[in-house]
């Protein structure tokens, strides 16, 4: 059987790149239909490409970000049509970052876009179930048209190293300063443990601006955005890896990717605890959870495993054996691929 993998999407991005690969392990041929160039050729170039290959797929996985795609996609192709919707973008620019208002033009603009890009789909892929379940509290639209697919990282670039020694400690975040993220949470944890002989790797160009805080008396590092297997290098240098901490309501049904890198990195990890990562994780077994919004509770888990050197190390090594049992590229796409296979099969 064929998928088609259809979009503008970038082929490196780890969401689509994790996915291409897995259901390429789990038996099924992937054929690619990719325009990136121009803001309106693009889409033209879409659709040329698409016609060379219209005859050589079963089905069609709208990539990310698919929004527009979708669309193309519906009028062209008469084949089953799976959307990998990864996040609502009114949700992102109207909920969760602030940055278009509830009221305007361009807010209902969004959510009708994300309303037509789930309903043109036969079946929508998303992260977790609090993802799928906030779906529905946002657009009308029915649970079985979703397919939960964790995110998962790539066990082939992804390996565990031990953490040099030196003398002292290492946190290490990697992202934006979004309200998800709550990369402020982090800087204030950071200033409540100064003096303590931790520091903080925060890469991102965004980060320190974003922010808007001080380098908390010394002990943050701010390390510009790097190549992904770069920063996986600075990655596996840590201690101790940090997932996300905002107070949005966002932050309550998504596992980021860095989360999933840090496990296959064999790092414990430190997120908020919430919904979507209760569906993963389990505290102080294989992650250590800590209030969403909540730099003190953040500063004392970060101290916590710095003292306690077998407890940080048992939770690395659970989280590396959750990663390599249920996380891997194979393992996250196991359950699409063989939708994807009967799914086709009970078509006419």
């Amino acid at each position: 059987m064929t998928i088609c993998f259809f979009g503008i999407y970038d082929p490196e991005y780890s969401r689509n790149s994790i996915l291409m690969k897995g259901l390429r392990q789990n038996g099924l041929e992937v054929i690619e239909c990719n325009a990136t160039q121009g803001k309106v050729k693009k889409y033209f170039s879409l659709v040329a490409k698409h016609w060379k290959i219209r005859k050589k797929y079963d089905v069609m996985v709208v990539a990310f970000p698919g929004y527009q795609a979708i669309i193309l996609a519906k009028l062209f192709s008469r084949k089953p049509l799976i959307l990998d919707a990864f996040f609502s973008i009114y949700d992102s620019e109207v909920l969760d970052r602030k940055i278009t208002g509830s009221k305007t033009i361009a807010a209902y603009y969004y959510w009708f876009l994300d309303w037509l890009a789930c309903s043109l789909a036969d079946k929508v892929t998303l992260d977790t179930w609090a993802h799928i379940n906030y779906f529905l509290e946002l657009f009308p639209l029915k649970k079985e048209k979703f397919i939960r697919v964790l995110l998962g990282a790539d066990d082939q670039i992804i390996k565990p190293r031990p953490a040099p020694v030196r003398d002292y400690y290492l946190a290490h975040f990697h992202g934006i300063a979004t309200p998800l993220q709550g990369v402020g949470y982090i800087m204030e944890a950071a200033r409540l443990l100064n003096g303590e002989n931790i520091k903080f790797n925060l890469v991102g160009n965004k980060i320190r601006r974003q922010a808007g805080a001080p380098e908390a008396g010394g002990n943050i590092n701010f390390i510009k955005t790097l190549p992904y297997r770069e920063l996986i290098d600075i990655m596996t240098q840590a201690d101790v890896c940090l997932g996300i901490f905002g107070d949005s309501k966002k932050t309550q049904v998504v596992i980021p990717n860095k989360v999933y890198e840090a496990l296959a990195a064999g790092k414990a990890v430190i997120t908020a605890d919430t919904p979507a990562a209760r569906e993963l994780l389990t505290d102080d077994v294989d992650c250590l959870f800590c209030r969403a919004g909540d730099a003190r509770d953040l500063a004392d888990k970060i101290r916590q495993l710095k003292n306690d050197g077998d407890q940080r190390h048992l939770i690395a090594a659970n989280g590396y054996q959750l990663f390599t049992a249920n996380l891997t590229p194979k393992k996250v796409t196991s359950g699409l691929a063989e939708f994807i296979k009967k799914y086709k099969s009970q078509r006419p």
